[in-house]
Formats: structure tokens, sequence, C-alpha cells
């Protein structure tokens, strides 16, 4: 019996689990399904058996049919992830099987198996769990091109990061520690005020009762160097005339866009509407900078991110960096994991785990609250 079930494995084709977007809309429009076969390998590929994988804001955008860098479903969606090297392609000579791997690529990566370029992996330093390592690609080299080579951060400077108790605004919070006295004004509801202190915040703003501009000048009447703006829309104007002369605002998502689990309209009026827009001539005499960010559209200029994510890798032996994971999830939960970031509960970064959720798990878990009306028609 043993050697007939040992023959059948033979026969039958390796298969891998897979998320897939299979259309734009609510939560339950990215499903868990299971390929046959294995990912083709091209010449300069590897193969990664993926361990864990990142969640973005961008994820979520895309599903909404929002974020214009991942193409049409049916589609895997996931930019970065932590794995093990299986396999090597033609011509790969800096990789060997079984290094522990950070994989940052355009899309595709929400899967067990992934083959990517051996220049999107990075190895990572020893002693990084997996869930860490898939919490640096995205938020952490952003995070340091916008505040170091856009930004130009120096000593005694003051920076506005918002969303600070988000992936990016956890990763800016510690990179400003890493240059001396750094003012650091963080946005976020009055439950991570602790949290975002402990990791860098020097003044925690709750913009749910608070107006975060007025907040801003009682400390500081002149306003702040630099302004990280994820929001968009009226906010960027915000950004930009809180800065001091010679100051920088970096654009870098439309996080207002997100008002529920499908596309809406009208909040994509009235950020269109609000949109930010200024003349030469007007910005010349504000002696201010405007910036725009968007890692998705560096995924060619691997010289760039390399030697950003190379810095990066150094700051973490060093221990001046460390990636707060705030969830995982397996990949049967992915609709919880996105309804967690959209809604704004995480601090710190939201893991997925491509592994089967175990058995014990899911005995143990907790019944899920029970949803309003409305809320299941949104989803539906």
């Amino acid at each position: 019996a043993a050697r007939a079930k040992e023959l059948q494995q033979q026969q039958d084709p390796p298969t891998y689990r897979c998320l897939v977007l299979t259309g734009h809309g609510g939560y339950d429009k990215v499903k868990l399904q299971v390929k046959k076969g294995l990912p083709a390998l091209a010449k300069g590929d590897v193969l990664v058996r993926v361990k864990a994988c990142g969640l973005n804001f961008a994820d979520l955008m895309a599903r909404q049919g929002l974020y214009d860098r991942l193409p049409p479903p049916p589609v895997t969606p996931g930019m970065e992830c932590s794995g093990v090297l299986e396999a090597l392609g033609e011509g790969v000579q800096e990789r060997r099987v079984g290094d522990k791997v950070l994989v940052l690529h355009r899309c595709g990566l929400w899967q067990e198996l992934v083959a990517v370029p051996a220049n999107h992996t990075f190895l990572m330093p020893e002693g990084m769990s997996f869930e860490e390592a898939a919490a640096i690609p995205v938020n952490y080299i952003s995070a340091y091109m916008m505040l170091f080579d856009f930004g130009n951060l120096r000593p005694h400077q003051s920076v506005l990061v918002h969303m600070a108790a988000g992936g990016v605004g956890i990763a800016a919070a510690q990179l400003c520690k890493t240059v001396e006295d750094v003012t650091v004004f963080g946005t976020a509801s009055a439950s991570k005020h602790e949290v975002i202190s402990q990791g860098g915040v020097t003044h925690a703003i709750d913009y749910r009762s608070r107006d975060y501009v007025e907040e801003v000048r009682k400390l500081s009447p002149k306003g702040v160097d630099i302004v990280l703006d994820p929001l968009g829309g009226s906010d960027t104007q915000k950004a930009f005339n809180l800065l001091k002369p010679m100051g920088r605002v970096i654009t870098y998502g439309a996080a207002n866009l997100l008002t529920g689990p499908k596309k809406n309209l009208l909040a994509m009026a009235k950020m269109w509407y609000n949109q930010f827009s200024i003349s030469a001539l007007s910005l010349m005499q504000s002696t201010k900078g405007v910036c725009g960010f968007h890692l998705g559209y560096l995924d060619v200029e691997s010289e760039l991110v390399s030697s950003a994510m190379s810095k990066l890798l150094e700051l973490y032996g060093q221990g001046k960096i460390e990636p707060r994971v705030d969830s995982t999830y397996h990949f049967e939960q992915v609709g919880d994991a996105m309804r967690r970031m959209q809604e704004r509960r995480n601090i710190g970064k939201v893991i997925l785990l491509p592994e089967p959720k175990k058995e014990e798990e899911a005995k143990k878990e907790e019944p899920k609250s029970e949803k309003t009306e409305e809320t299941k028609k949104e989803e539906n």
C-alpha cells in the first residue's frame, strides 16, 4: 500500500496554493486556488518556496480596481514575500539553492511557489524571521527613499508622518531615529499613540479628534521640513501649506479613496476635485518642493532599489530598524487580513502565510462577530 501511494505521488503533478483576484470589488474577490505543475523558470530566474507575504495598501486598491500596476483579473497580487530558494534558472550564479531571501516584485507573490528574477531577491540577514523579512521590502524601501533620497533628511529637522501606525509610518519613524535630533509628528488614532511614541514619534496626534494642522502649528509655528503624504486630495494641499521654506512634501498614495470594501465613486470624485495642483511659478515663489513617489513604477530601476535595500539590511544588522508585525493570517483568511488593514486596526505589518491553517488553529479560532446587514450588502 505504501509503495502504491508512492507511485501515485510520483504520477501526480506537484501543486501549489495561490491567491487570485477574480474580479474587482469586496473582500471575497480574492480567492484561494490550487495550481498544478511548477512555475516556469526563465533565464536569470530563481524558484522561491514562499514562507510569508506582505499585505500593502496597493493590494487593497488593486482589489477595487484602483491600482494600475496590477494586470486585469484573474491575477495573483502581492509585491513582497520571503522564502527559501528551491531551484535556479540558467545563468544564475549569485544565489544558491537553500538561500533564505526577501523578494520584491511587481505582482504575483501571494503563492506558495514563485519564479522571479534573481536580482529581485535579497539575502536575509542572520536572525531575521520570515515574517520580519516580508515586512521590509515595500514599506522600508519606500520610507528610506522618500526620507533620504527625496527628503534629504538632516539633523535637527522635522517630519510629519501620516498613518504613523501603518507599515510605512512605523518604518519612517524608525529611520528618522537614525538621524540626530529629528522631530517626528505622527497622526494615528489615540489607541495607537503609546506604540508609535515608543517607536520614534515625538508628538502623536489623534487625527480623529484633532485638526492635525493646528496641532503641528502649536508645537512648530513655522511648520515642518518634510511631509510624507499617503492620503492625497485636500490633505496634499494642507501638507504643502505646512512646509517651511525649503521644505518638501512627498506624496505617495491615495488612502482617502478607500472608504469601504468596494470602489467609492463619490470619494473618487472628491479626490479628483480636491487634487493638489500648483504652477511652476508659484512653486518657485514659495521656495518649497513637491515630489511624487511610487515604488511600483521603480521596478525596472533595480540598482536604485538594491542600493536602498542594502542600506536597510545594514541598519537591521546594527539593530537600528526592527520591522513590527501586527498580525499573521493564513491564505484562507485573506479577507479578514484585508479588512483589518482597510479598517486601520493594524499597528505595523499584516502578514499572509501560504501554509495551510492547522486544524487545531481553526478549532481555537474565536467565533466571528456578527456583521451588520449594511456590511454584508457592501461585500456582496
